[in-house]
């Protein structure tokens, strides 16, 4: 039967992702917007975004936290073509954009020495095959997989190569070891529903020495210059970008850190995402003919949750349409790379009760295309 209630917000967007509960445009600040972010106004805001940040995440001393252009694609390449080289490294992946990573650094870097560890998508790579004597790129949550690492147990505490995570969708969702992690990227626009175009970088001590005492072969655009004279340039991570950022965005942040802060940090915002793939849990169990891509639970996301279907991609296209159509759930189409099925956010910023509300639309929209 057709489904009586609706979510009451519809986007189910990997990213850009929801906006936080109870958002408005216009309620954020507007004291910043046509003032220069190098004035005294601006920098206070920037270095605030870099300091709740940093707050709100428990980051252990000595981390930095940095507002960086493009995006946390734009972040990954600052660190991987200001970092590498100094050693060998073992690329592990288990989807698109981890693949992705491996391209850059072998036919962008041409490193000699770089293994690729990976899995197909639904799977994760045999953690226990790192050599963490070699610096080591990997995403925390597979994005496009729906695969996550289950902790950092895998993770050396007596590495000698650096530790770059890619950890956009998973920042401010999952548990972090950040004692483990040398350098973490993320964008706004994932977990806190924030607007595009600006990446965090996030480093350690470990990551500062090495941008100290080496220097990459290859010339440096001025945007990934993060030292001068041999010595880290701190004003980045004080709230003086490299280039001009978007205050208005900033702000936006800004409101989704207070929201986050106010629903009880970090933990409360994990809680809210694990209630939202609990919810496909249940149904999944009680329907056979939808399943998660990432069979193993202990590995499944809880950010963004990957779904396959018994049905023909033409079909699962159609089911996606008519969805869409209900104005039930947009954006829900798995990423092109990856197989035909359904991708749904499960992030902090959407509510638990809208993907219980979405679950039956899902099989009532199957029952019209399939049966």
């Amino acid at each position: 039967m057709r489904p009586e209630t609706k979510p009451a917000n519809p986007n189910f967007s990997s990213g850009p992702c929801s906006k936080r509960p109870g958002y408005d445009l216009a309620a954020l600040p507007t004291e910043s917007l046509g003032r220069s972010h190098r004035s005294s106004l601006g920098k206070r805001i920037l270095k605030r975004a870099c300091e709740q940040t940093a707050s709100l995440l428990g980051l252990p001393e000595g981390y930095r936290v940095g507002i960086v252009p493009a995006s946390d694609t734009g972040a990954v390449e600052m660190a991987l073509w200001s970092l590498l080289g100094q050693r060998p490294v073992d690329v592990v992946y288990w989807e698109s954009f981890g693949q992705g990573w491996l391209t850059d650094i072998t036919k962008q870097l041409k490193l000699p020495d770089a293994r690729a560890i990976s899995a197909d998508y639904g799977q994760l790579p045999d953690l226990d095959s790192v050599d963490f004597d070699r610096d080591v790129v990997f995403t925390w949550n597979g994005t496009t997989s729906g695969v996550r690492v289950p902790n950092g147990d895998w993770i050396a505490d007596d590495r000698k190569g650096l530790t770059i995570c890619d950890a956009t969708s998973a920042v401010f969702a999952m548990e972090m070891p950040w004692d483990k992690l040398d350098v973490v990227t993320y964008s706004w626009q994932k977990v806190l529903g924030g607007e595009g175009a600006h990446g965090m970088l996030i480093l350690s001590p470990r990551a500062v020495e090495r941008l100290e005492t080496y220097t990459p072969a290859w010339p440096l655009p001025k945007i990934f210059r993060m030292t001068k004279g041999g010595k880290l340039i701190e004003g980045i991570f004080q709230g003086e970008t490299i280039n001009t950022p978007s205050m208005l965005c900033v702000l936006d942040y800004l409101d989704a850190l207070d929201w986050l802060e106010g629903i009880g940090g970090v933990e409360a915002a994990i809680a809210r995402s694990h209630q939202s793939l609990a919810a496909i849990e249940r149904y999944v169990a009680s329907n056979p003919w939808i399943h998660f891509l990432a069979e193993d639970p202990a590995l499944r996301s809880n950010t963004s949750v990957c779904l396959t279907l018994d049905a023909e991609p033409e079909q699962v296209k159609q089911i996606i349409k008519l969805l869409e159509q209900e104005q039930v759930a947009f954006d829900i189409g798995a990423y092109r790379d990856a197989p035909a099925g359904l991708r749904i956010w499960c992030g902090a910023t959407v509510e638990p009760a809208d993907v219980d509300a979405l679950m039956p639309w899902i099989g009532w929209a199957y029952e019209q295309v399939v049966k």
